[in-house]
C-alpha cells in the first residue's frame, strides 16, 4: 500500500471523531516523527509505501487516537518554543498558549532585565518546558523549578539534558511552603487553575488522559496557587522584581484584583493569540 492510500484511510478513519484538519495533522505528524517523511516529500513521491510492519504499526495508533489518547503521549514527545520535549502521562502537553507566556518574558529579558545576571523560578514546572525555555533563551540566568510531583520532576530532569540546559529541580508542595530558600529576579508560574465546573468544557483526550493535579481547581477557590504564590513572591522577589502568571480566562479581572490585594504594580493583563485574557505580569 502506498502511503497516499493509507493517509486517505488514516484520515477517513479518524475524521468522525477528532475531524479531517486534525485527523490529516496527526498523521503527518506521526509520519515525520516515525518515517522522517514531510509533507513535501510524500507530494513530490507519491509511489511511497509502507511495509506491512509499518502499516501495523499505524494501524495500532490508529486505534488508539480513536480512543482520543493525545498523539503527543503516543509518540512519546511535544515540541515547544523551537525544543523537542519528552512527554507522558505525568505532566501536561506544552501548549502554544504557555510559548506566548515565554515569549513575553523572554522578551522582557532582553530588553529592560539586560543588563544584569538573572535568577528565576518556576513554579509547577511540570515537563519543565517554562524553564528549560528560558534557560534555553536567556543569557546570564541561573533557574529553579518546582514541582510536587517526582514523576513530573524525573520527566522535567530529562528534558533539561536532552536540550543542554542547567536548571535546578525541587521536590515540593507550594501550598505547604512558607518561605523559599532564596531571592528571585522573576518568579513565574502556569498553576491549575480549571475549575471544575469548566470541565464541561474540556476535550475528552485532556480530561481522560492529562494528570488532573496539574489541570483542576475547587469552584470556590479557583485562585488557591494564585494567592498562595503571590504571598511567596511578595517575600521573595527582589524589590523591582516581575511576577508572570499564566491565568484563566474566565478569571482575569480575579486575578488583577488579587495582585492588587497584594501590593504588587504596574500590573498587566494580556491575550493570547486567541483573544482570551491568558497572562499577567506583575512588579513587587
Amino acid at each position: 500500500m502506498t502511503i497516499k492510500q493509507y493517509r486517505d484511510h488514516f484520515i477517513q478513519e479518524l475524521t468522525p471523531i477528532h475531524g479531517a484538519d486534525e485527523a490529516e495533522s496527526f498523521f503527518y505528524l506521526i509520519l515525520e516523527e516515525k518515517n522522517k517523511l514531510r509533507r513535501i516529500d510524500l507530494a513530490l513521491h507519491l509511489d511511497l509505501g509502507f511495509t506491512p510492519i509499518e502499516i501495523e504499526y499505524y494501524n495500532d495508533l490508529l486505534q488508539q487516537l480513536k480512543l482520543e489518547i493525545p498523539v503527543q503521549y503516543l509518540l512519546g514527545n511535544a515540541h515547544f518554543y523551537g525544543m523537542e520535549f519528552n512527554v507522558n502521562e505525568n505532566v501536561l502537553i506544552p501548549r502554544s498558549e504557555t510559548e506566548e507566556l515565554v515569549d513575553w518574558i523572554v522578551s522582557d529579558c532582553k530588553n529592560s532585565l539586560a543588563t544584569k545576571p538573572l535568577k528565576i523560578l518556576d513554579i509547577g514546572t511540570g515537563s519543565g518546558c517554562i524553564a528549560i525555555a528560558l534557560a534555553k533563551n536567556i543569557s546570564n540566568v541561573e533557574v529553579f523549578a518546582i514541582d510536587v510531583s517526582k514523576q513530573a520532576l524525573a520527566t522535567a530532569k530529562k528534558n533539561a539534558e536532552k536540550n543542554g540546559v542547567n536548571v535546578t529541580f525541587i521536590l515540593a508542595d507550594i501550598l505547604n511552603t512558607e518561605k523559599l530558600q532564596q531571592e528571585f529576579d522573576i518568579i513565574v508560574s502556569n498553576p491549575p487553575y480549571i475549575r471544575n465546573l469548566e470541565k464541561v468544557e474540556i476535550k475528552k483526550n485532556v480530561l481522560e488522559y492529562e494528570p488532573h493535579l496539574a489541570l483542576f481547581v475547587a469552584d470556590d477557590n479557583a485562585l488557591i496557587f494564585y494567592r498562595k504564590i503571590a504571598a511567596l513572591a511578595q517575600q521573595h522577589l527582589v524589590n523591582g522584581g516581575y511576577l508572570y502568571y499564566e491565568i484563566n480566562q474566565y478569571l482575569g479581572k480575579e486575578t488583577i484584583s488579587l495582585l492588587e490585594e497584594f501590593a504588587f504594580k504596574n500590573i498587566a493583563l494580556q491575550k493570547d493569540i486567541y483573544g482570551n485574557d491568558r497572562m499577567t505580569k506583575s512588579q513587587k
